[in-house]
């Protein structure tokens, strides 16, 4: 009896080819490389295997659902840099900050439209879907980062979602995504405080997990950064408890900057990401 055809027969877009797959690592993604300057265009042409079956100007929504899935396997570059290769997607810090919204402190929350902070924390990093994490040490001037990220993010909402159902959900999104970008808003300012409480958390967790073998203390500088008061008592107390966790071994201090034993250069870059307009 012949064995089932399987999609590795050639139906669809399939071929025998794609027995070079490495189903192990399917659910990591590298983030696209280009030649020359960075486009758009280049960055979509070079994901044509793997980017939605549809080109721009579709009235379907599944292109762009699919597109999201990038945010799911690509991962969050600063922590790769220690070594954590398998650690948290985009996707994944999102959705913690959208939980976080939850618990705005009593003295915040009544000056909040939570719905809408709750929609900004799940759309504040799509562009990275494309662009991938560019972090403060990676060299990219902020223009350039601030231009990627809107030429991607016109391209998400307007070339795939501009037809669907009238474009209203593009045009929000695109709307929500430059008031965190702006960061003028209360509700912006709030959830720019939740990206830094996540970071935060995770640097920790990372660190307890690596049982004192990982010192990730210079991602505590973006305690220094809090602008809303109330959110800022939750990174202090973060940062107590990662005091009681290090106890008398020697770590790094990153909210004391080059004194707390960040290098001076870490140090600048950091100060050029966060200075204001840079999405974080």
């Amino acid at each position: 009896m012949s064995p089932p055809p399987s999609a590795a027969d050639g139906a669809g877009g399939c071929s025998k080819a794609d027995d070079q797959v490495d189903i192990n690592n399917l659910g990591y993604v590298k983030t696209p490389q280009v030649d020359g300057p960075w486009t758009i265009e280049k960055v979509v042409a070079s994901i044509s295997d793997d980017a939605p079956p549809s080109s721009s100007g579709t009235s379907s929504p599944l292109p762009f659902f699919h597109m999201l899935e990038r945010l799911k396997t690509t991962k969050r570059e600063g922590w790769r840099r220690f070594g954590i290769d398998r650690g948290e997607s985009i996707a994944d810090h999102m959705y913690r900050m959208s939980l976080l919204t939850f618990f705005a402190p009593p003295a915040l929350a009544p000056r909040l439209d939570l719905n809408r902070c709750m929609k900004m924390c799940l759309v504040h990093d799509m562009a990275e879907s494309l662009v991938g994490d560019i972090t403060p040490v990676d060299g990219v001037p902020k223009p350039e980062k601030n231009r990627r990220e809107a030429d991607t993010m016109d391209y998400l909402t307007r070339e795939l979602l501009g037809n669907v159902y009238g474009g209203l959900a593009g045009a929000e999104i695109r709307a929500i995504w430059q008031e965190y970008e702006d960061s003028e808003t209360l509700e912006s300012r709030f959830v720019h405080d939740i990206d830094k409480m996540e970071l935060l958390l995770q640097m920790l967790e990372y660190e307890k997990r690596a049982r004192g073998r990982l010192d990730l203390g210079e991602f505590a500088y973006v305690a220094t950064k809090f602008s809303l008061p109330e959110t800022k008592e939750w990174a202090d107390a973060l940062l107590k408890e990662r005091e009681k966790f290090w106890g008398s071994v020697e770590h790094v201090h990153g909210e004391a900057g080059v004194e707390g034993g960040v290098k001076r250069d870490t140090r600048e870059r950091q100060d050029e990401y966060y200075s204001k307009g840079v999405n974080e």
